[in-house]
């Protein structure tokens, strides 16, 4: 029986389609060692038309944002400099390092995790202590990590949340992005490991990490950095949730039709409370927390299962403010007085001007408790 992925590596989700643009993909110039050419992963990216031997093939758009900013991106990764995705959270750098990996190299799992508890030997190599004790430093008893891996095999390594790491472990990168070389001393003569074409690396930073453990300078000046910013956009903003919800609800399997008019109320609510400012010029306090539209997605998700196991299969408008407040105030309860304040003023305006799901969202303000 086949055993289904909660989460397949965009390389087997989108599998077909990148067949479809490797056939199509024969007379364009492509970095060595890349599956696909910097046309065929733009398209792959943001989407377009390809015709193959056996017709022509819709590409869906996959990034939603600045398709200047996924150009560049590109041409980064085919110039052999690393790529340094920052931004706030949720503003889908991680979805973008992987697509990119996946299309250039055809493996988006290499990766490193960054986090407070990071070691050396989580990004370069580790050793089989058994065969360490039986044989002594030798290749077979080298376990590589993903610095390592990448080298060898000629692909991304992907360096999530880095500045998130200790210092020391971040500047460990600086030798292997400026040498292209990873010594193993262990091994004596045979412990230089030389970077294979196509080897880089995609790192992310959240802007709200920065003072936690900073970027040296020496190690910034090793990538080419590009700023995700949030969608600015509602009607985007409120198609990406509606995508997205879908995506879950069809791995989840359930079978309800997502509200799109319960999708638009969310992506208007966490629009206004990011900018600060209501359709209507109405000021409106930011919350701390962070505003994005992954989040929205998440929010948008919990209250379409919850309709599905508990409910009649309609989006409930009372879940949907329980499950925002939840998300609104989990770092900071100075947070729901912003948000009591936004249903008193933008959602109320709304309300009587509007009226209809709006109205019935004004009346869940009794839930912000």
């Amino acid at each position: 029986m086949e055993q289904k992925l909660i989460k397949p590596p965009v390389e087997i989700r989108y599998a077909d389609e990148l067949e479809a643009l490797k056939s199509a993909d024969t007379d364009n110039k492509k970095p060595q060692n890349w599956k696909l050419s910097p046309k065929a992963v733009r398209t792959f990216i943001l989407g377009g038309k390809v015709q193959t031997p056996n017709g022509t093939v819709d590409i869906p758009k996959k990034f939603y944002g600045n398709d200047a900013l996924v150009e560049r991106c590109i041409i980064t990764l085919a110039g052999n400099r690393g790529l340094m995705l920052v931004g706030e959270p949720g503003t889908a750098k991680t979805m973008l390092s992987e697509l990119l990996s996946a299309a250039c190299c055809g493996s988006s799992t290499n990766t490193v995790q960054g986090t407070a508890g990071t070691t050396e030997d989580m990004i370069k190599y580790s050793w089989n202590y058994a065969l360490l004790l039986s044989k002594g430093p030798c290749r077979e008893a080298l376990v590589p990590a993903p610095l390592l891996v990448g080298m060898e095999q000629g692909i991304f390594a992907r360096f999530e949340e880095i500045t998130r790491t200790p210092a020391e472990i971040q500047d460990s990168l600086i030798s292997v992005m400026s040498d292209q070389i990873l010594n193993i001393p262990e091994l004596g003569d045979d412990g230089l490991v030389f970077a294979r074409p196509g080897f880089n690396i995609i790192g992310t930073a959240n802007t709200r990490d920065k003072g936690v453990n900073e970027m040296s300078g020496a190690l910034k000046r090793r990538f080419n950095f590009e700023t995700v910013e949030p969608v600015r956009d509602v009607r985007l903003e409120k198609a990406i949730i509606v995508r997205e919800a879908e995506n879950l609800a069809a791995a989840g399997h359930i079978d309800m039709p997502v509200d799109t008019d319960a999708a638009e109320l969310l992506a208007v609510t966490y629009h206004e409370l990011r900018e600060g400012v209501t359709a209507e010029g109405t000021i409106v306090e930011k919350p701390s927390a962070v505003m994005s539209t992954a989040e929205a997605v998440s929010v948008f998700y919990q209250t379409i299962s919850h309709s599905w196991y508990y409910g009649n299969g309609k989006t409930d408008i009372g879940i949907l403010t329980e499950n925002l407040l939840g998300a609104v105030c989990k770092e900071n309860k100075n947070d729901l007085e912003k948000l009591k304040g936004y249903f008193r003023t933008a959602v109320k305006e709304k309300s009587a001007k509007v009226g209809g799901l709006w109205k019935e969202y004004s009346e869940t303000a009794k839930l912000l408790k």
